[in-house]
């Protein structure tokens, strides 16, 4: 069982990366898993066909701790199964803490023994410190892809969350598997993030184009390959899937000093 996180700036569309790389791995026949790490709790909601999907934190806050897995868990597009960490009431408490319960939880429901190709974390934003960095931390997750774009602080954040991959790639064993480039038609984009993949020693896994067909998909609470398995976008997703499945470049990063970053983004013209 491969256990992935999916990390990066916030906005920089995890969530629809992951659902529609997931949705391309389930049409290959993976039994897959996904564990939403961010209190939106919307991280299935795709594969899930829209479904409203009640939070761990909600179920443990109205039903106690007594609860079957059915509860917290549901199955969508493909077998893909779904779990929402969510988060605290807001103003109250601290929304790292729901990944730590929701992970000891699903480990105590025997979530984690179902025969699993893949269990995919996504995570909130950028941050990597405290509960947010548990899968990476406590070596729950072995293999990490940053989502980014050809965008300043979308690189700022890869650069940012590659120091927390070092920091606990001697204790919890995780490994940088890529860069996802989600694009956001930033010139000169695919090279950018090739360059800055190359300097932190690792790959640009794949370039993801910014296309109409994922918002469609997403109004009609689909992913595109569910939704529109035909269009070029759905293909896009496939090569994803079908690359991270045969990746075999886990690394410990190397990040930049800022000052390097910044010569880089002036190279490509980004910071005139």
């Amino acid at each position: 069982m491969r256990q992935v996180a999916i990390y990066g700036k916030g906005g920089i569309g995890k969530s629809t990366t992951t659902q529609n790389l997931t949705a391309g791995l389930g049409e290959m026949g993976k039994k897959i898993m996904i564990v939403g790490c961010d209190p939106k709790a919307d991280s299935t909601r795709l594969v899930l066909g829209g479904l409203a999907q009640k939070t761990v934190l909600d179920t443990l806050r109205e039903e106690g701790e007594d609860i079957d897995l059915d509860y917290i868990m549901k199955t969508g597009f493909a077998g893909i199964k779904g779990v929402e960490s969510g988060g605290p009431e807001p103003g109250v408490g601290c929304a790292g803490r729901g990944i730590i319960t929701s992970i000891n939880l699903l480990e105590q429901l025997g979530a984690y023994e179902d025969d699993l190709d893949y269990v995919f974390y996504d995570v909130l934003g950028d941050v990597v410190c405290g509960g947010f960095a548990m899968p990476i931390r406590e070596g729950k997750a072995q293999e990490i892809y940053i989502v980014c774009s050809g965008e300043m602080m979308a690189l700022y954040a890869a650069n940012n969350i590659s120091k927390g991959i070092q920091k606990y790639a001697t204790t919890g064993g995780v490994r940088l598997g890529g860069l996802i480039c989600n694009s956001r038609k930033v010139d000169g984009e695919a090279e950018l993030v090739q360059a800055v993949a190359k300097e932190i020693g690792t790959q640009m896994i794949h370039f993801v184009p910014r296309d109409n067909d994922v918002q469609r998909a997403e109004i009609n609470k689909k992913t595109v390959i569910d939704f529109s398995p035909n269009v070029p976008q759905a293909d896009e997703y496939r090569q994803l899937a079908k690359k991270i499945d045969e990746n075999d470049m886990f690394v410990v990063p190397k990040p930049m000093k800022i000052e390097r970053l910044e010569e880089i983004l002036m190279e490509h013209g980004i910071m005139d």
